[in-house]
């Protein structure tokens, strides 16, 4: 990702004790730890306090900004130390890949007995949480990796300096992260591989059956977005993990978000 705007202006004018600046820097930079934050955890809503504490602490840690780097690379670290040293929530638990092949396939044979799902918005549910809930059986350290490289689409040698490790490092991590996950994927999940037994038209009944999605528990299909993108169902050519991820919406972050973050600036002020 390039720097979109110059935001080192804001920051020398917020230091100088503009509150307009303030306000304008965290609205530049909230769409991008909210992607961040949504990524790493797999659920809105702990995204959104992440996020919150992680603009409070940029806000609060402004004067350590140095011009070695981008304003965004500078937030990007903040956000990823944040995120790489938050607590587990006890609400998730982070699975393995075997455990959620298991899961997916209990969730097919639940699903052969059921009525289909037809319903666009929730295939599309079941598309997109499934395919978060894959990130978060990588470790947060290949999770960010994979992340902020292959997802975020940043340059290797901005996301090793997010990550503040030597590019070869970073590299390595990449690698064992996208092994990882298209192995995964070619096995398990019919939008990668064309012969892989997942389709989420089959693993849809037994989501909706079981209460985890419905027309009321929309989290991703519903969600807000910068840039939306596709998932197709089908596919004619096998892709890999990089494609089907940078396939995901680009997310805004929530309005009740910002205006909350707004409230608590002008409280600051």
């Amino acid at each position: 990702m390039t720097e979109r705007q110059d935001l080192r202006p804001l920051v020398d004018q917020a230091l100088s004790g503009s509150r307009e600046a303030l306000v304008a820097l965290v609205e530049a930079v909230q769409d991008d730890v909210y992607n961040l934050a949504l990524r790493m955890l797999g659920d809105p809503s702990e995204a959104e306090d992440a996020v919150q504490e992680i603009l409070i602490k940029v806000v609060t840690k402004l004067d350590s900004f140095r011009a070695e780097s981008s304003v965004r690379t500078w937030v990007y670290q903040v956000a990823a130390n944040h995120l790489l040293n938050a607590r587990a929530s006890p609400r998730r638990r982070e699975l393995s890949f075997d455990e959620v092949a298991a899961n997916l396939e209990e969730a097919r044979r639940i699903g052969a007995s059921l009525e289909p799902v037809e319903q666009a918005a929730l295939v599309d549910e079941v598309k997109l949480h499934c395919t978060h809930g894959m990130l978060l059986c990588l470790d947060r350290d290949q999770r960010l990796a994979f992340i902020l490289g292959d997802i975020l689409d940043l340059p290797g040698e901005q996301a090793a300096a997010i990550l503040e490790v030597a590019p070869a490092a970073y590299r390595q991590r990449l690698s064992r992260a996208r092994a990882a996950m298209t192995g995964f994927l070619q096995s398990q999940c019919g939008l990668a591989n064309p012969a892989a037994p997942c389709r989420c038209r089959r693993i849809a009944p037994a989501a909706v059956a079981s209460g985890q999605i419905g027309p009321g528990k929309l989290r991703f299909a519903t969600h807000a977005a910068r840039r939306a993108h596709s998932l197709r169902d089908e596919v004619d050519e096998l892709i890999d993990a990089v494609e089907l991820y940078r396939r995901h919406p680009d997310y805004a972050a929530p309005e009740r978000l910002v205006k909350q973050l707004r409230q608590d600036l002008g409280r600051a002020s």
